[in-house]
């Protein structure tokens, strides 16, 4: 059989080897027991792993059968380590999710704990291994219907509700991209973001005729390293895509005629071979394939150690959090802002010890042990974007907070806040509009009155928010959203020039969000680093606090599923302390505002997280 190499002009990057004609490699070219098989997987070491009438099957690579479970099923997937190999199906009749444990050198297979039984009807399952080596698993239904759960040890636990196209009967997860791929059987197929942090975003990947390629929707997929194989909906033509600089680019349509039912084809990939099965079973495809897997940057990942209750409102609703500390550590207080209704402070439990219903609170810092009219007072501070006002709280030695007043600022859109504690003693606050416009005001007291003077305003080019004055040093450090970090004096009567810190590029993803400096009890002032949300990518970035603000590494914050707390995307503000509250928290804590409640979905919330967590993981002193 004469065969050709077919190379796409568009796609120099890779090339698939096939046959010339529609004539189908021999079924002698994988072994026969595997026939029978509606789904099967390739395992290490040379055996199969084979789904048919019998149940599952294994064999090894002479082909002698070593272990089965007898249950009609369907949806096989698999993910392979090393020798062990964790294989999922649905059982026929229940569609409950059946995970099992491959064990390739024995040559045995392992029920594990199965997954709930469904609420719906479902059509397609899939595996997804993320980047903290947690195996989840997508289930689709019919109506479009979908859930994400994600199983460690005995444990089943849902991570969120999707909605996906109806009429999915095919879905693969590409690890690497985090990519989830669906097939709607009449229409086409569809890329969404695997990793359950985020809003996510979809693509199309391919449509049917006439507005794509595809004849008569999408059927089987297959990933491929950086790219999908297709079956069409008739079964008849074998598509292949790749993903380079962010767009789906075809390879020309190869025929196949496997001949069977709308929906029944099944795909699967083999070392340098895709495999087709149709009305006469299995077919091999040899193949070349230059295509690079797509990865995402290695990225430290720690797990939080506690999560505040959610908000009670949904949607945007939290934003920054801020420390408040307690003679008694573990009284430690944090107070956050629901944009939606005002500040709420919880314990280091994360338990909601209070609410003040003030309004559409945005940024709030803390300071404490300040000197204002002969007393020492503890004041938090925060922007109120329903009048535009900078509102004043009090704090108790017992944690409660109250309000204490509130100043109006001329601003047109009030946004960011951070406090400064000026070694000449008293407290300012930096207030900042959507515009660019930064105000610095002292923050008097006298009798029980507080005041607020406006000591100077200058203005960035475009919208800023988070910010954190460095006391230690008389520095402000502000982000920009689109650009980066900058710093400036903190001292009004000084001002000088604003200088870049950190701009948005290799470490930092636009919007730049919440900053916050840690150091330690009695350091130098010469010492600490600058912690930053790059809420683009989800990551935190740390870097030193002073010049020439080497950038020491960046980190994600990812499950704790014993704890059942899910991780942190999209992250407006974050606060960091570096006193020792007890426990988890002897080196201090990070808390970070979650811009989408998972495990399961629900209202926004803040997570708690170890900083000595976060020293381990970047290799901080």
């Amino acid at each position: 059989m004469k065969k050709t190499v077919l190379c796409s002009a568009l796609l120099a990057a890779f090339c698939i080897s096939g046959t010339a004609q529609a004539a189908p490699v021999a079924s002698n070219a994988l072994p026969s027991f595997t026939q029978e098989a509606e789904e099967l997987a390739r395992l290490p070491g040379g055996g199969w792993l084979t789904l048919d009438k019998h149940g599952l099957r294994l064999f090894n690579a002479a082909g002698q059968e070593q272990d089965r479970i007898a249950v009609r099923a369907k949806q096989l997937d698999t993910r392979i380590d090393g020798s062990k190999v964790l294989a999922v199906f649905l059982e026929a009749d229940t569609q409950r999710p059946l995970p099992v444990s491959v064990d390739v050198q024995a040559g045995k297979l392992v029920k594990l704990a199965p997954f709930p039984m469904p609420a719906f009807s479902v059509e397609a399952s899939c595996l997804y291994r993320d980047a903290q080596q947690l195996d989840h698993l997508f289930l689709i239904g019919k109506d479009g219907q979908a859930e994400q759960w994600v199983m460690q040890g005995e444990q089943r636990s849902l991570v969120r509700k999707l909605a996906l196209p109806p009429h999915a009967k095919h879905c693969r997860v590409d690890d690497g991209a985090q990519r989830l791929l669906v097939s709607e059987s009449n229409m086409g197929v569809w890329a969404y973001d695997a990793e359950s942090e985020g809003m996510g975003k979809r693509e199309v990947v391919a449509l049917r005729k006439p507005y794509g390629l595809l004849d008569g929707g999408a059927g089987a997929l297959a990933v491929l390293p950086g790219g999908v194989a297709v079956l069409d909906g008739k079964a008849d033509k074998l598509h292949l895509f790749a993903h380079q600089d962010g767009r789906w680019t075809a390879q020309p349509a190869q025929t196949v005629a496997l001949n069977v039912r709308k929906g029944d084809s099944q795909l699967a990939l083999d070392k340098d071979a895709l495999l087709l099965r149709g009305k006469n079973g299995w077919q091999a495809r040899p193949m070349k394939w230059s295509g690079k897997a797509e990865t995402q940057a290695t990225v430290a990942i720690i797990a939080p150690q506690a999560q505040t209750e959610p908000m009670a409102r949904q949607g945007d609703a939290a934003d920054d959090p801020a420390i408040w500390l307690s003679r008694n550590p573990a009284d430690a207080r944090i107070l956050g802002t629901n944009k939606k209704q005002g500040l709420l402070v919880y314990d280091l439990q994360g338990k909601q010890t209070q609410l003040l219903e003030v309004g559409r609170l945005n940024n709030v810092d803390v300071r404490q042990n300040i000197q204002l009219g002969g007393n020492k007072v503890d004041l938090a501070v925060a922007t109120q974007r329903d009048d535009n006002s900078m509102m004043l709280f009090t704090i108790n030695a017992g944690g409660e907070v109250a309000e204490a007043g509130r100043f109006p600022t001329g601003l047109k859109s009030i946004y960011g806040m951070c406090l400064y504690q000026p070694a000449s003693g008293g407290v300012q606050a930096f207030i900042n509009d959507k515009d660019g416009t930064f105000q610095q005001y002292s923050i008097g007291l006298e009798g029980n009155k507080f005041s607020a003077t406006l000591l100077r305003s200058f203005k960035v080019a475009t919208q800023p928010e988070g910010c954190v004055a460095d006391d230690a040093n008389g520095r402000l450090f502000l982000g920009e959203e689109t650009r980066g970090v900058w710093t400036t004096s903190a001292d009004a009567a000084r001002p000088d020039a604003l200088t870049m810190v950190l701009p948005v590029g290799a470490h930092l993803t636009a919007d730049v969000e919440g900053l916050a400096i840690y150091r330690q009890p009695g350091a130098k002032p010469d010492t600490g680093y600058l912690i930053v949300s790059s809420q683009g990518d989800s990551s935190y970035v740390v870097l030193d606090a002073q010049a020439p603000y080497k950038v020491r590494g960046r980190f994600k914050v990812g499950f704790n599923l014993p704890a059942g707390i899910d991780g942190t995307s999209e992250t407006d503000g974050l606060d960091v302390t570096s006193t020792n509250l007890g426990g988890a928290y002897a080196q201090g804590m990070l808390v970070i505002q979650d811009g989408y409640k998972r495990l399961p979905d629900g209202p926004q919330n803040f997570k708690y997280v170890a900083w000595s967590d976060v020293a381990k993981a970047l290799k901080l002193d």
